[in-house]
């Protein structure tokens, strides 16, 4: 293997913690949030999520890069993170599925990335001081400088980013023969979401972050579907109204992630920002309604407070992560309606919860019925 020079790099926390690295791809700086991701595998599905929009990601695996990148295995249309830090990055990889280096696929995508950090202290020091703004950079010589911008950072808490990541128009996913049709508000939505709706008989129209229930309903859908996505969730006031209407008429709709958060909101829930959050692909979880424990996959900064949820008349507390007992699923108890802080179509992660999709055409196919 060719020996490669590379340049110095550092991570300057918000609190001005420095760690060091070296360089990969491209030179200059790049801000964000830094969290974890404790997934062994999966990079590239975590790397293209557009709930990771804006966050530097530090992968827990020692080793990333080692198989490579294959261009079907996105889970958007490009990189979503703001910056990779990573301990070993491997250069050469070895599956015969891959069709290029994740050097290239972070260069095509014009990326900055550092290795070489010592990411078990960093980890390590994230968990005791909770997520905060960082920045990446091959200005090693201008510390001061990187501070004085990353001051300038807004701080995750009430920042709205659905816009960011969000169709600018609607398109169609699956057979439009299907027997089911359903409306997906795009607030960050994930394209294996879309597959497994697709796969149960699903025609779908997924509309932009700031579509309102008129323009959700006009097409005639048989339910509604709200996505993931990043950022704070109380600043989405068009989401969470169209919630609100959805309710009011007793329609099927389903929330993954932001979408249960937007759900929540739409029922007086107020959410909060998480110490650290949870992103990876072990999380369990227990299902309160069957007593039965499912490993899952999770990604999410924000969550819902759990004695409001409690305390609600018309809301019951279906999931909850069993880590820290905040709350991982709900369903109301007077309307058609259910949502989970995690991911069910996993990619990557687990499939303990796909059933969840069977449950939202059940939803559907019981209301058609009453109709």
């Amino acid at each position: 293997m060719k020996y490669q020079s590379r340049k110095k790099a550092v991570l300057v926390l918000a609190d001005g913690t420095i760690f060091h690295g070296k360089a990969v791809g491209r030179e200059g700086s790049a801000f964000g949030e830094v969290c974890f991701n404790t997934g062994m595998t999966g990079y590239q599905e975590i790397f293209t999520d557009p709930s990771y929009y804006g966050q530097l990601m530090v992968a827990t695996n020692a080793h990333i890069g080692n198989y490579g990148t294959n261009k079907e295995e996105v889970e958007s249309d490009s990189i979503k993170i703001a910056g990779l830090i990573v301990k070993n990055f491997s250069f050469d990889y070895s599956r015969d599925r891959a069709d290029s280096s994740l050097q290239d696929f972070l260069e095509k995508n014009n990326l900055l990335a550092i290795s070489d950090v010592d990411t078990r202290a960093l980890v390590s020091y994230i968990r005791d001081n909770g997520a905060m703004n960082a920045v990446i950079s091959t200005e090693v010589d201008n510390i001061d400088s990187l501070k004085e911008q990353l001051a300038k950072v807004p701080d995750m808490n009430g920042l709205e980013l659905a816009s960011k990541v969000s169709t600018k128009e609607p398109y169609f996913v699956g057979n439009p023969n299907a027997t089911y049709k359903i409306s997906a508000l795009d607030i960050g939505i994930k394209k294996n979401i879309l597959r497994n709706l697709a796969q149960r008989d699903v025609y779908i129209k997924v509309f932009p972050y700031d579509t309102n229930f008129s323009e959700l309903s006009e097409w005639g859908p048989d339910g509604y579907f709200l996505s993931n996505g990043p950022g704070d969730p109380e600043p989405l006031s068009v989401a969470i109204n169209t919630a609100k209407e959805i309710l009011d008429k007793d329609l099927p709709l389903f929330g993954i992630c932001l979408g249960h958060q937007v759900i929540a909101l739409a029922n007086g829930i107020s959410t909060y920002k998480m110490h650290n959050g949870h992103r990876g692909i072990n999380h369990p979880v227990k299902n309160l309604v069957t007593s039965k424990g499912e490993i899952t996959s999770q990604n999410h900064g924000f969550a819902i407070n759990r004695e409001e949820t409690e305390a609600h008349p018309d809301v019951e507390i279906t999931h909850v992560h069993l880590n820290d007992n905040t709350v991982a699923g709900i369903k109301m108890k007077n309307k058609n309606c259910f949502s989970v802080q995690y991911h069910p179509e996993a990619s990557p992660g687990p499939n303990d919860s796909t059933y969840l999709f069977d449950q939202f055409i059940e939803n559907i196919k019981k209301a058609k019925i009453t109709a």
